[in-house]
Order: structure tokens, then sequence, then C-alpha cells
């Protein structure tokens, strides 16, 4: 969504009229869910996608039309079976999509934007909500920055989650969607794992943070994805950053003594995802010295470990393309929390 807000305010600013397409309800087997969008212009698709297929085809048509009727909508896909034979869809089930006319050089939307990125760059969990009452006009709303673009009542605000939502009672008629997230993956070790592991993340929307104690291997010139590159003393990560229930941890360190100290101190943290790269040879002896200090089976519980989904990687490439998929998938099942 960040580059989706970013290239809505330069095409405005460049003259363009957009249309942002929503998915604000799904059910049975759709391509995309709730929350799925895409920016069309005067030559199509520009950014983001509700799935591809019929529906986002027949999608840019209706865009297309929108921006010379120059009127928001709402359109239902309801796809039967015969619906999906004739679309040519191997997906069943009903969509909803809304569609966001916005004028080129709208001052609204574009000061949006703007805040938008401010909002994007302090790591902000936030929100975006769009009054469909009201045409779909945007806003904004995080904790620490409170609401831009309008007043958004408390009843909508009250349901804000991690699962997209719409709120409908007596004038109210608001969908609300989070966007931007606090949570960072904290990466221990810049090995080559590491470095293959950061990009991976990156191309697929989580904000990176390698440390090291080797400056040589935090280095920035090898983690140009990453949000942040730290140099940090193993016995003492507090120093150098504060771990919250938002942010997920890579344990991928040069040594068993190395993963143990990193362990005992991220296990006192409420981190959403512990993951330790490793044999079960090497898991065995770093938790037998654990539970030294205190450790119990419920800890190593909040421990996923060999890290990564069961693929059979073997090289730092494939490695990293187990863990992101692991990491993707818990996302997707907190969202829906």
């Amino acid at each position: 969504m960040r580059s989706m807000f970013q290239l809505m305010g330069e095409s405005l600013v460049a003259g363009e009229d957009l249309v942002l397409v929503t998915v604000i309800a799904s059910s049975g087997s759709t391509p995309r869910g709730s929350g799925a969008r895409m920016l069309v212009g005067k030559k199509g698709r520009l950014a983001g996608t509700i799935g591809g297929g019929a529906v986002e085809y027949r999608s840019e048509q209706i865009a297309a039309e929108i921006l010379k009727n120059k009127l928001s909508g709402e359109h239902n896909f309801t796809l039967t079976k015969d619906d999906v034979e004739n679309l040519g869809m191997i997906c069943g089930g009903a969509v909803e999509v809304f569609f966001y006319y916005i004028p080129a050089g709208d001052p609204k939307t574009i000061s949006l934007a703007d805040e938008a990125e401010k909002r994007f760059e302090k790591g902000e969990d936030l929100w975006l909500i769009s009054d469909m009452a009201e045409g779909g006009r945007l806003a904004l709303w995080s904790k620490g920055s409170g609401s831009f673009g309008f007043d958004i009542p408390e009843t909508v605000l009250e349901s804000l989650s991690r699962h997209p939502s719409r709120v409908r009672e007596s004038n109210i008629d608001m969908y609300a969607e989070q966007i931007g997230s606090s949570g960072k993956v904290y990466i221990f070790g810049c090995g080559h794992v590491g470095q293959a592991l950061v990009p991976a993340l990156a191309s697929v929307g989580f904000r990176c943070v390698a440390a090291d104690d080797r400056p040589e291997f935090a280095d920035k010139a090898l983690f140009p994805e990453a949000e942040d590159v730290l140099i940090i003393d193993f016995e003492n990560i507090a120093a150098k950053m504060e771990i919250g229930p938002e942010d997920y941890v890579c344990i991928m360190t040069r040594g068993h003594s190395h993963d143990t100290i990193v362990q005992a101190q991220v296990l006192r943290t409420p981190a959403c995802y512990i993951g330790v790269i490793g044999s079960k040879h090497k898991i065995a002896g770093v938790q037998a010295e654990l539970r030294k200090q205190g450790f119990s089976e419920k800890d190593f519980e909040r421990i996923t470990t060999p890290i990564g989904l069961a693929i059979k990687a073997e090289t730092p490439a494939e490695i990293a393309i187990s863990i992101c998929a692991q990491m993707i998938e818990l996302r997707a099942i907190r969202s829906r929390a």
C-alpha cells in the first residue's frame, strides 16, 4: 500500500484521474479477500491487484467507465457455478468491489497520500478508512497521530483490528483496513541466510532489521532492502532495540552460544514469532542450556525450530524462501484473528 499511495499522489499531481478499486467483501473461493486493492488510470491498472482473472479484467473495464462518468460506485460479482464457467474462473463465491473515483489534482487525496507516507515512515500501526456513504472518501487513523481526512466515528474506531471490517449502522457505512504495521522482523545474524532472507521478506512487505556483532557483516551495503542494520552486543540486545507484540524474530547467528544468549533475551519479550535456525542436535543443546536458566517447555512452545516450512530447503536462498513462506502464513492467520 505504501508504494500505491506514493504512485497515487504522483499521478494526481501529474494531472491524471484515478480509480481506487477495493474488494470490500468476499465469500466462498474467490481469488483475493477483503482489502485487495488496485489503482487504475487512463492506461489501465497502475498498481496492485484484486486477484487477476476475469473479475479483475471486468473491474478494469468498470474503472474505465467510471473515469468517463466520474462517479464512484459499488459492483457485486456473484460467482455461481454458471458464472464461474461463463467468466472462465476456477474460483466460486461472491465479491463486492468498490470503485472510488479520484479527480486529477484532488488536494484532499494528495494531502492524504503525503500524510500516509509520513506515517509509513514513522512505522505506525495504520488504518485506511473508506466512507462508503460519501462516495468512498478516504481517511487515515493511527494511535500515535490520530485521524486525518475526516473525523472517524467512535464506533468505527472500536471496530479496528488486523482484519478488514465494514461498519454499517444508521447513517454510517465505512470500510476499515489496516495498511501499515508497527511490527518489524529482527534478524540476528547477518550471514548468508540473513542476506538472502531480508530481500525475500522485504519483497512481500515485511520491515526488516538485520543485526550482528561483526561490523563487516552488519553492513548496510549487504542489506539495501533492510530498514536498519545494527552492530549490537548479543549479550545486551535491548540496548539497540525494543521487541514488541507485533514483532517477528529470526535467530541465525554463527554459533550455538550466541543463539542461546539471544533466545534467552527474546523469550522475555512478547514477540509474536521466534524462529531459530539449526539442526535437531543443535536445538536440543540450546534448550538444555536454557532449561538451566529457568526456561520451561511452555517457553519453548513459542519457538519455531527448525525455522521455516519443511520444503527440504538446502541453499541459503531456499531456506530464506521457506522462512518467508512461514511468516506470510502466520501474518495471514494473525490478520484474521
